[in-house]
């Protein structure tokens, strides 16, 4: 069985039973009406059987559109059988009048994707504390997505990222055009068309060449910060992302810096929070640590300021980066980063 003639049965089924249930006057029929339909030999029941012998995009295409009919078609029973015992308890004769008072059929209501919740929550919080967001495109170039921070051509830090690149040359040869990695880029094209003050935050896509697992995914959520101005210290870094996990995670929430390396800050620092299954005691979900690491961050790099058109003797600034995705996987317990992408209703109704 082909997508169209699954996807056409699924219409028909649609189609003939909305109109037979309108028929229905009587609840001897209504019954015969359930099992024609939603027994298990039903029209539908068959349908979703039949899913087994499609492949796995065009599984996932019917499979969601027959089973939001199946939705549809049990709502839409049990309103049909309460119009129908109101209407005898009333004592009404005419079977085929129809109620005006009675609701209209219900719409399947839907709700906002874990990630997007996270990120919303997260962007709150910083726009609470004046900063503002920037966004810019997915497809980046090699000057934005590395060179303007402190990783040039042959830095053996470029490794980490994996990139995917873009198939197009330059007249070197060369291919400049690639999928950006993180959402850093967009600080260096932020600082080049804006003077200090600076207080942004970037959400959006990030994409990688790595293999996915329960804590790996090839395509993610990054949100980047950046605060540059006269006079910024590690202070001020630190007193902004302890606020931030303690909105997030609890005012309960404790904070613990470390030395960390990444090009575009210096010094670099990861950021953890206590556990706070455990509270700092050890457990799996803080491999016995009592912290679990949430971001990087650090003091933006001297070159990065340079490479952006500002004075770094007169300009410093702090930056920070995180996965949304991992933000939620903490706070909501949840085991898996696939989740996110599988389009599992019973994993999504739960946010």
């Amino acid at each position: 069985m082909s997508e169209s003639t699954a996807a056409a049965q699924v219409e028909e089924v649609m189609a003939s039973a909305m109109a037979e249930l309108e028929a229905t006057v009587d609840l001897e029929r209504l019954e015969g009406w359930r099992v024609s339909y939603l027994g298990r030999r039903g029209k539908l029941t068959q349908i979703l059987r039949g899913l087994g012998g499609l492949s796995p995009n065009e599984r996932r295409a019917v499979g969601a559109a027959a089973n939001r009919l199946k939705t549809l078609l049990e709502d839409s029973l049990d309103n049909r059988e309460a119009a129908i015992k109101q209407a005898a308890s009333e004592g009404n004769s005419d079977k085929n009048a129809i109620d005006v008072t009675l609701p209209g059929w219900p719409a399947a209501q839907g709700g906002l994707h874990p990630t997007t919740k996270i990120v919303r929550e997260i962007l709150g919080v910083f726009h609470s504390m004046g900063f503002q967001v920037a966004e810019g495109p997915e497809v980046e170039w090699d000057r934005y997505n590395f060179e303007m921070l402190n990783i040039p051509k042959e830095h053996p830090a470029r490794d980490a990222f994996n990139t995917l690149w873009v198939d197009y040359y330059d007249e070197n040869g060369e291919m400049p055009m690639l999928l950006r990695t993180h959402t850093s880029p967009v600080q260096g094209r932020y600082m080049e068309q804006n003077k200090p003050p600076i207080r942004i935050v970037s959400p959006g896509n990030s994409y990688r060449y790595e293999a996915t697992d329960a804590t790996h995914e090839w395509q993610f959520t990054q949100i980047e910060g950046l605060a540059v101005d006269r006079g910024i210290t590690f202070a001020n870094l630190k007193g902004t992302l302890f606020e931030f996990a303690r909105r997030i995670f609890g005012q309960e929430r404790k904070v613990r810096f470390r030395c960390d390396f990444f090009p575009f800050v210096e010094p670099g620092v990861d950021m953890s929070i206590d556990c706070f299954s455990c509270e700092g005691k050890g457990c799996r979900i803080c491999s016995d640590t009592g912290w679990i690491e949430i971001m990087g961050a650090g003091m933006v790099h001297p070159k990065v300021l340079e490479a952006a058109g500002l004075d770094p003797y007169i300009y410093t600034g702090f930056a920070f980066g995180m996965g949304p995705e991992r933000i939620a996987m903490l706070k909501y317990g949840i085991d898996d980063i696939r989740l996110f992408h599988a389009n599992d209703l019973r994993f999504l109704k739960q946010f």
